[in-house]
């Protein structure tokens, strides 16, 4: 296909001359050449979007294994080809512009005013507990210096999305809100006891994407924290159920929040002999097994990072265990878990969390999960994360994900082969992540996850005291909201219930004479009064265009202008209904005028119909 392009564009090259050009023997042979090589990604461009359709429709339709990797071979060959081809253009030092490619960046995508209706809902639900749990509002920039990011994401700090040098500052972009309110403590000398901080924002790392799960590289957050030094769990409890609060209010499902203790599970890793320089990455590894079963978590930790096979049996027994209050118990009789200071610590601990849990009354919601571990490095406490249905991969069920089966495909290979792939990569400058996933077998994931962080803020201080000096403490919890991944699942029931895109709740028109002056007082009073109000750019524009606008936005009320009515000092308000039919929204026709309302007495009038106290209420239909 690109020889074929390439020859094409040369014999014809009389397609991109006019009569007028003059052009030596050797332009032309560069003009030519250069053309070609456009004409020549174009094509090739277009295939890869093709083939990746094609792909994706084969995973749609769980095809024949063959078929798919057939399908996935071919489109490595052809981004392959167009790597090279960019390359080879790049090199020759072409000038020639080709065509814009439209798209946003890998991992973001925009929202058009439909679903940004759904997602302020979303925020506004949040801020509102916020605010309710009396917290206040941080912002933080979206970027911080590199050398505050470092060393405080564990395995994960490969997705930090790092920035060239700016004017003498090596800058990365933030990959959460937890160490940026850890840098704003210590800056402020951690003196900011008892306080309670949040705070809603972009975030950014450089993941493989999954759009349809709302797995973003670029992704908003919504952070609650508890700064200070107050009596053990209390504020642990009221972060809980501040979460539950939230994911209760929001039309997420049913969910459960899973709840484990860092203490327990260093001191389970310890008990069964984990060596103390392995504890984070043997963490990582069980905190898969919310997505993977045990048999290819245990071949990670062993295989991979080279854990005794009998240690890893050890832990399996331990990690295995969920329930509630009750699993406590069976901890307990555990003579060599007690006999540890850390897992012993840690027990008493969840002890009291979840006696307090009780008068929140959200006992009932959580899951006392011990395969439960979050992989970044400054987790110290309490640990939590909110699950749904959707949470899963498809297919996946945790409760038998202790089954005795060996792992899908055996990886013996891919850790010897992955740098050699990553280098092709490299060569044909395509994205080194840059591989086609399989939506169908991948979920959404935790929608909202957090835990205490008692040394992150002292790690800040310390830093930058010096080792003479005794650096201030500040023990801090929080919880942060995953608002891509709540979005990703609140959507299809907002449209499958119909809600409205727009706030518009009224729509002024005009019979007869265009009224454009009368129109416009109008729709300026009511907005003055807190009412919502549109009406149609043109001057003398007819009622049925004037109608047709207002349905667009579904707005409830159309107020009618007359010369006549207005004169009375009347106005003509008709109300109008949507329902759903077969899943799409349809306009109630009705016979209904309208009725005629004082114009004086509209403001008031509108406010008292039921239609516009429902809205005030949030129901948003």
């Amino acid at each position: 296909m690109l020889a074929q392009a390439v020859r094409a564009c040369i014999a014809r090259p009389h397609r991109f001359i006019t009569p007028a050009t003059r052009l030596s023997r050797t332009s032309l042979h560069n003009f030519t050449r250069t053309m070609a090589s456009v004409s020549a990604a174009e094509s090739l461009q277009e295939e890869v979007a093709q083939q990746k359709a094609l792909l994706r429709d084969l995973q749609n339709q769980k095809a024949d294994a063959a078929l798919i990797e057939e399908a996935k071979k071919k489109l490595a060959d052809l981004q392959k080809s167009f790597g090279l081809l960019q390359s080879a253009m790049k090199a020759g030092g072409s000038t020639k512009k080709g065509r814009l490619l439209l798209k946003t960046p890998k991992g973001t995508r925009d929202y058009g005013p439909s679903e940004m209706h759904c997602r302020e809902f979303i925020e506004r639900t949040v801020k509102d507990c916020f605010t309710t749990y009396g917290g206040g509002c941080l912002d933080t920039p979206v970027f911080e210096r590199k050398d505050i990011l470092a060393g405080k994401y564990g395995e994960d700090a490969k997705l930090i999305f790092d920035l060239m040098d700016q004017g003498g500052e090596q800058l990365a972009l933030r990959y959460d809100h937890t160490v940026p309110l850890a840098r704003y403590l210590a800056m402020n000398g951690a003196q900011a006891t008892q306080a309670k901080l949040w705070q809603v924002g972009k975030v950014y790392r450089r993941d493989n994407p999954v759009i349809s799960k709302g797995r973003m590289r670029e992704f908003s957050q919504a952070d609650f924290d508890i700064a200070g030094i107050w009596d053990v769990m209390i504020p642990d409890a009221e972060l809980i159920s501040l979460l539950c609060t939230i994911l209760s209010k929001l039309d997420v499902g049913e969910f459960t929040v899973k709840i484990n203790h860092r203490k327990i599970l260093d001191g389970i890793f310890e008990v069964c002999g984990v060596p103390a320089d392995k504890i984070r990455t043997i963490s990582s590894a069980v905190d898969k097994l919310d997505k993977s079963p045990w048999s290819e978590v245990k071949h990670e930790m062993t295989e991979t990072k080279g854990l005794d096979p009998a240690v890893a049996d050890r832990i399996g027994e331990y990690v295995k265990h969920k329930g509630g209050p009750e699993l406590l118990e069976t901890l307990k009789a555990d003579a060599a878990l007690m006999a540890n200071p850390s897992a012993k610590a840690g027990i008493e601990e969840m002890a009291i969390l979840f006696g307090y849990l009780k008068s929140y009354k959200v006992v009932d919601r959580l899951s006392f999960d011990m395969s439960l571990a979050r992989g970044l490095d400054y987790y110290t406490g309490i640990i939590y994360e909110a699950i749904v249905e959707a949470s899963a991969p498809p297919g996946f069920n945790s409760a038998n994900a202790f089954a005795s089966a060996p792992p899908k495909s055996p990886a013996p290979a891919p850790a010897a082969a992955q740098p050699k792939k990553k280098a092709k990569k490299a060569q044909t400058g395509q994205d080194e992540e840059d591989e086609e996933i399989d939506e169908s077998t991948v979920g959404v994931g935790s929608i909202a996850a957090g835990g205490r962080y008692d040394n992150l803020v002292g790690m800040f201080t310390a830093a930058a005291a010096g080792e003479s000096k005794k650096a201030a403490q500040l023990p801090c919890v929080g919880v942060s909201i995953g608002l891509d991944r709540v979005f990703a699942i609140v959507w299809p029931r907002w449209v499958s219930k119909g809600m409205r895109s727009k706030e518009t709740m009224a729509y002024v028109m005009s019979a007869g004479d265009g009224l454009l002056n009368e129109r416009v007082e109008l729709a300026q009073e009511l907005r003055a009064n807190g009412i919502k109000t549109d009406f149609l750019f043109k001057a003398k524009p007819k009622l049925p265009a004037q109608f047709a606008a207002g349905e667009r936005d579904e707005v409830p009320f159309a107020i009618i202008l007359g010369e006549t009515e207005l004169k009375e000092g009347l106005v003509t308000v008709k109300e109008q209904y949507w329902e759903l039919v077969d899943g799409k929204k349809q306009k109630i026709e009705s016979a209904d005028k309208g009725v005629k309302v004082k114009r004086a007495d509209l403001v008031q009038w509108l406010k008292d119909r039921p239609i516009m106290k429902d809205w005030d209420s949030g129901r948003f239909l």
